[in-house]
């Protein structure tokens, strides 16, 4: 901290402006974090000081508030050590949620909207903020695909390690006969990059189409071709953006994300060579899901690499997702 003050004072800081935006950056999230330790340690002191004073008082009442007190002190200082594993270098930044359906139809594109109200719900309880930025209708319900940012601290950190193929066994809603069904989709999460990431692309290696606009918007949005799609040739990786009546503007969003995508390609391919691990972006289907989500016969949610269940399902797919964040990002550094 005090080599970032040094650093900071220096006459000689604005001669860079983004090394001076970056050092800045990070001496206040250094400063956030020393303050949250901080006040854990007044609030533990406070907490034991009250719960002696009340053990000599005979005050049975509050010292079980004390103890309460204690356990929810305990978890989020536990939450605190977690945030420490978050130090990768695009941790810190915003990220995009892009969900697909697989293949099922109604019944797939219903579960594909049913995993993005849960990541909006997760985002929302943890005071993110959400902007959409392409969302594609279902045939009669659901959502064949959506494009979604979620924007605040640490967002790409908290929710990088829900990329893969979220399964989904229930009764269906759409089934006459009420029969039990099983649906796909794929979750893929990539950071937002600022200016202090680098990517080029290369104009000639990009096929951009233009097409009307199917979300909402207006009549404004319907009638001219302001939505984009980018698609880059080498890596076949296709994003697109129609959430602004500015084609222009919707350009330069599909243009960062597909910057986005392929840095997040590059420390996916990095960290694969470290850990010798297979990419769980696959097929859409049996075999290849990172989590499984039972509605009938029974509930149970089940994620297929740290083993991590909870039989509470609808209060997952409310948004608490934080046990299967935390057993996720532990697993990676051990």
């Amino acid at each position: 901290m005090a080599s970032l003050n040094q650093q900071a004072e220096s006459p000689d800081l604005w001669q860079d402006q983004q090394q001076a935006q970056n050092l800045l950056k990070q001496r206040e999230r250094l400063q956030a974090a020393v303050k949250q330790i901080q006040d854990l340690e007044t609030d533990l002191k406070n907490t034991l000081d009250l719960i002696e004073l009340a053990e000599v008082e005979n005050e049975a009442d509050l010292v079980k508030e004390g103890e309460e007190t204690l356990k929810r002190l305990v978890s989020y200082a536990q939450r605190l050590q977690l945030e420490t594993l978050l130090s990768g270098e695009a941790d810190a930044n915003d990220c995009f949620v892009e969900i697909n359906a697989g293949a099922g139809g109604t019944e797939a594109q219903d579960w594909a909207q049913m995993l993005a109200r849960m990541y909006g719900r997760w985002a929302e309880e943890h005071g993110y903020k959400i902007e959409i930025l392409d969302e594609n209708a279902g045939e009669e319900a659901g959502l064949k695909s959506i494009t979604f940012k979620v924007i605040g601290h640490q967002a790409y950190g908290w929710l990088k390690t829900e990329s893969g193929v979220h399964r989904l066994v229930r009764i269906s809603p759409f089934d006459a006969n009420a029969r039990r069904h099983t649906s796909f989709a794929s979750v893929w999460i990539y950071p937002v990059i600022d200016e202090s990431i680098d990517i080029h692309v290369e104009e000639k290696d990009l096929r951009i189409d233009t097409y009307r606009a199917s979300g909402a918007g207006g009549q404004h949005v319907n009638k001219t071709e302001s939505a984009i799609r980018i698609t880059h040739l080498p890596t076949n990786i296709v994003v697109q953006c129609q959430n602004d009546r500015s084609q222009h503007r919707n350009r330069a969003q599909a243009m960062a994300m597909l910057k986005a995508r392929l840095y997040e390609k590059e420390l996916r391919e990095r960290e694969e060579k470290l850990n010798a691990q297979s990419a769980t972006k696959t097929d859409i289907g049996w075999g290849h899901q990172i989590r499984s989500y039972v509605l009938q016969p029974y509930q149970m949610v089940k994620d297929n690499r740290t083993g991590v269940e909870r039989g509470n399902a609808h209060g997952v797919l409310d948004g608490n997702l934080d046990p299967f964040l935390e057993a996720a990002l532990a697993q990676r550094v051990q």
